[in-house]
């Protein structure tokens, strides 16, 4: 039987095929955020689990930062992955040298174009900023590089303005250009008609570059995908500054569900996960969509009876498909059937009447925010008549 409900609306909608590519930036993008640093080895680890994911391309630093940073890129480099390693280059020659210098296969090279990043953060008119990225390109292209060219704050350049330079950089033979929706202003109806414009005006496949700063960087970049945007642009986690990217972990279930893709490999998803936490000292929220702790948990006694007799009542996919685990949990709403069940696997046939006063002693406890785990239920088995409940202090 298949893990997943399908979604009924999916053929009635009309929804599209997709031919996408992904480009995980956790290396780069994600050690932005504050407070993350990824030691080389770390980024070892990190980039062998997302090539065994399937992801196309690694962005696995930007070299020119330091020579810590340098050497962490040319080690990623020469591990041999089936993926194309990029790193970032602003719009400069020394950093595409030092990005030759790694051994990679692409760059992403960038500028800001939008007024507000001209007049504040470069110091720049709009056509000194084209020509410098323009001629970085054209050097990085000469130098046998796959080359990304990049608009940063996209989204809030005059889209007639950045017209005109994706077309000057599809004519300087960029192999990508990339929408970077740098503060996440946009929602998916201004991304899918962003990118159907200049789907008609270039030929250069598009990148989605996506930031969450509203909470829509997942659906914009769907969006993007739906519109015609070949490459999407992910970290593990979300992670990344403010608010983080575009989550890799629900952009490939969602591209299993809804548009039937399948090279990617679903069931190390929550072990990446897992590591990219300790690696960077974010822990995921409880209620993360696929890889929080609460996504496959169950704790009201109606939800538990159903999923105990069949799990898709209360869960769109199964757990294992991305390499996770059902969790029952013992609490204030727990029902009896449920009760029966974990006492059952911990090795406990307790009467009808045994599982209602133990159910009874469980909302007793969990009433006071009381966690119930395995250990303390089996103690109130153990000594059900006897045993002293201690509620917490206010």
């Amino acid at each position: 039987m298949q893990d997943y409900s399908l979604n009924q609306f999916l053929s009635l909608a009309g929804t599209p095929p997709l031919d996408i590519e992904i480009c995980d930036v956790t290396l780069r993008d994600g050690e932005q955020m504050p407070g993350v640093v990824f030691r080389a080895d770390e980024k070892l680890d990190i980039a062998l689990r997302l090539d065994e994911i399937g992801v196309e391309v690694i962005e696995a630093g930007f070299p020119v930062v330091s020579a810590a940073e340098m050497n962490a890129v040319k080690e990623v480099c020469n591990l041999g992955l089936k993926a194309k390693i990029s790193a970032l280059s602003r719009s400069v020659k020394k950093d595409v040298d030092a990005a030759i210098d790694c051994g990679v296969d692409m760059i992403s090279v960038f500028i800001a174009t939008s007024d507000l990043h001209l007049k504040h953060k470069l110091h720049m008119s709009c056509p000194e900023a084209i020509a410098c990225a323009l001629q970085t390109v054209e050097y990085a292209k000469d130098h046998g590089l796959i080359v990304r060219f990049s608009a940063e704050d996209a989204t809030r350049t005059d889209f007639e303005t950045l017209k005109k330079l994706y077309k000057k950089a599809e004519e300087y033979h960029a192999d990508y250009v990339s929408v970077a929706d740098t503060v996440g202003i946009m929602n998916p109806r201004t991304t899918y008609y962003m990118i159907s414009e200049l789907r008609k005006y270039i030929k250069t496949p598009i990148c989605m570059h996506c930031h969450d700063d509203l909470g829509m960087a997942l659906a914009n970049t769907l969006a993007g995908a739906e519109a015609g945007a070949r490459q999407l642009h992910t970290t593990v986690n979300g992670i990344g500054e403010r608010s983080g990217n575009t989550p890799l972990e629900e952009l490939l279930i969602a591209l299993r569900l809804h548009y039937d893709i399948e090279s990617y490999d679903l069931s190390k998803i929550k072990d990446l996960s897992q590591l990219v936490q300790t690696y960077s000292d974010v822990p995921v929220a409880k209620n993360k969509a696929v890889v929080g702790t609460n996504a496959f948990s169950h704790e009201s006694g109606i939800h538990v009876a159903a999923v105990l007799e069949e799990p898709r009542t209360y869960e769109l996919y199964s757990p294992e498909l991305v390499g996770a685990a059902r969790h029952i949990i013992i609490g204030k709403h727990t029902g009896v059937k449920a009760l029966k069940y974990i006492t059952q696997r911990m090795g406990y046939y307790l009467k009808d009447q045994e599982l209602g006063d133990l159910s009874e002693r469980v909302k007793m406890c969990s009433e006071y925010k009381h966690a119930i785990n395995c250990e303390e239920l089996r103690k109130l088995i153990l000594n059900m008549e006897n045993i002293e409940v201690i509620y917490p202090g206010p």
